[in-house]
């Protein structure tokens, strides 16, 4: 039994997992840094400097009741809050990932396609008598000896 698992786990499509999952976490880093750090703070400014991870409703207030400013103090007084804005942050950051991953899709694709080369043209043709392979400018069948049309 140890050994069937080593060989599953050794074999190379679960390593070549291990590592998209692995680049796959650190890209989601990338991509919370860029929404939170990046993209964030200007739509914030467009909208009034909203910050949507700030953005709640209080369901329950905690040991201290009072209007919170930030979604901090109101898990620091251990009030119950619906967080709206960290979703909106995360649909954004979702839609960010989507979007890179379609465009590295689409430039792999496009690389796919100019890499296959086109058909080559024959260069050898079948014996209408003998069904033996001959050359394509071939005007008698080297086996049967038959007369071929030109073309």
């Amino acid at each position: 039994m140890l050994k069937e698992f080593k060989e599953f786990a050794m074999r190379g499509n679960v390593i070549d997992m291990a590592v998209g999952i692995i680049i796959g976490a650190a890209f989601g880093t990338i991509v919370k840094s860029l929404v939170s750090d990046v993209i964030m703070p200007p739509i914030g400014l467009l909208l009034g400097n909203v910050d949507f991870s700030n953005l709640f409703i209080v369901l329950k207030h905690g040991a201290q009741a009072g209007p919170f400013t930030t979604l901090a103090e109101a898990n620091a007084a251990g009030a119950v809050t619906l967080n709206y804005g960290v979703f909106i942050n995360t649909v954004i950051s979702f839609l960010i990932v989507s979007f890179a991953i379609f465009i590295v899709i689409k430039n792999m694709n496009k690389l796919k396609r100019k890499e296959e080369a086109p058909a080559a043209a024959p260069t050898t043709k079948e014996c209408p008598f003998c069904l033996s392979t001959i050359a394509i400018k071939a005007v008698r069948c080297p086996n049967c000896t038959s007369e071929l049309k030109a073309g």
